[in-house]
């Protein structure tokens, strides 16, 4: 059995990587708008952007059927395990609600993040990926025969 202290620091882990996570979704979208304007072709790469659709799409997904994150429940159930106290609500809901919306209700949560991932649709429609690691559009298989 793991002691406190370990199971804390898998906690601490998990909201490491979940603020990373967090900062990929929101970095993301004006990347590709900023990247597109100055040239940047590594923002258009399809890893890049199926990862941050797919990233924003589900949190979409959780707020509009109540479910909580999975890496926040695994923070709280570490925490709870390692004898300390989780949060109550989302990591965002929690962590951005004390700084910015000190009690806003769920709703406005659903509706941020759905705006939010409207808006990277549209950029995904506005400026589509390209396949290909780097953002280029792939070469048909005949040219890369030949070069």
């Amino acid at each position: 059995m793991a002691t406190p202290a370990v199971l804390g620091a898998l906690a601490d882990a998990v909201l490491v990587l979940h603020v990373a996570v967090a900062a990929f979704v929101v970095a993301g979208l004006p990347l590709v708008w900023a990247g597109n304007a100055l040239g940047w072709r590594w923002v258009n790469g399809w890893r890049f952007r199926a990862a941050h659709l797919a990233a924003i799409g589900i949190v979409v997904a959780e707020s509009w059927l109540g479910i909580a994150c999975p890496l926040t429940t695994l923070e709280n159930a570490l925490r709870s395990a390692a004898g300390r106290a989780g949060y109550a609500g989302g990591f965002i809901e929690h962590w951005l609600g004390r700084v910015l919306f000190h009690d806003a209700p769920e709703w406005v949560f659903v509706l941020a993040y759905t705006t939010f991932g409207i808006a990277v649709l549209a950029a995904w429609l506005r400026y589509p990926p390209r396949r290909g690691g780097d953002g280029r559009r792939a070469r048909p298989l005949a040219t890369r025969r030949q070069a």
